[in-house]
């Protein structure tokens, strides 16, 4: 009996999807999508929703962030948005970008740390930098992703002079809200990981946002960002590599977003004047 042809008719670009996630020569079933590639988008679409609407671990991402930093000053602090709740924070963002008022007097005992002996004590210089862990839009990303990105990065940072603040863990927060942190501690610069919209792709992608002197009303052009750090993105091991680059040069130059420039060798090599139009070769 012979083998019953199948009802897909393949895309002869099929052999490219082992490049790319996205989503390419799927063939056809009639004028349709087939069943498989149908059913898979439906749950890409529903593992995005649930990143949105995934509540993070306070608890738990302490515990692990500790671990990877180890001398970490203070206790993580566990913080919140003037958003209440999931819903609120999804229609309101503005409320995203600012702390509630019990956040804002956990931040006062914390804003310098005394240094010296015994009843010796004097006020210690500002801090350096303050790292903001954010839900934002996929606690998924923050949870997988958070704490081995500041263990690659604290191995760079062991041998630089940096006053580190308190850790700051985030619920229900825009990227904004490092603004307010920021300031609030006295910090020099603020460094916010947060979850990032998740694509029917990438529900676990985080983003790192630098901001040098954060103070509350800047825009994103005072922010220097770094997007899609994940294992099928931007690696840990290369994202951390890139921050600790922008951040030396931010302390050296005092400034970040559109006047700061990654100019990493592999970014020199990417943009060099060898690079020639594809379409004439």
């Amino acid at each position: 009996m012979p083998d019953t042809p199948s009802p897909v008719t393949a895309n002869p670009w099929a052999a490219l999807r082992q490049f790319t996630d996205a989503r390419i020569a799927l063939g056809r079933a009639g004028v349709s999508l087939p069943t498989s590639a149908h059913l898979a988008f439906q749950m890409a679409h529903a593992q995005a929703r649930d990143a949105v609407h995934r509540a993070l671990d306070g608890t738990a991402l302490a515990t692990q962030l500790r671990a990877a930093w180890p001398g970490l000053p203070g206790p993580v602090l566990q913080l919140h948005s003037a958003a209440t709740d999931r819903n609120h924070y999804l229609q309101r963002p503005d409320l995203g970008r600012r702390l509630d008022i019990a956040s804002r007097d956990l931040l006062v005992p914390a804003r310098s740390q005394p240094e010296g002996v015994g009843t010796a004590m004097v006020e210690q210089r500002p801090f350096d930098v303050v790292f903001v862990v954010a839900d934002g839009l996929s606690a998924l990303a923050i949870e997988q992703h958070a704490a081995p990105f500041l263990a690659a990065l604290h191995q760079r940072m062991a041998g630089d002079a940096w006053a580190v603040a308190p850790v700051c863990v985030v619920h229900q927060a825009r990227v904004a809200i490092g603004d307010d942190i920021g300031q609030a501690l006295g910090a020099k610069a603020v460094v916010v990981l947060i979850g990032e919209r998740p694509g029917l792709s990438s529900p676990d992608s985080m983003g790192l946002y630098l901001t040098w002197m954060p103070r509350v009303g800047l825009t994103d052009a005072s922010r220097n960002c770094i997007s899609n750090v994940r294992p099928a993105g931007l690696a840990i091991e290369a994202a951390a590599h890139k921050l600790h680059y922008l951040l030396t040069v931010s302390r050296q130059r005092q400034l970040s977003g559109v006047e700061l420039k990654d100019e990493t060798a592999e970014t020199i090599h990417a943009l060099g004047a060898e690079r020639t139009n594809f379409l004439l070769r």
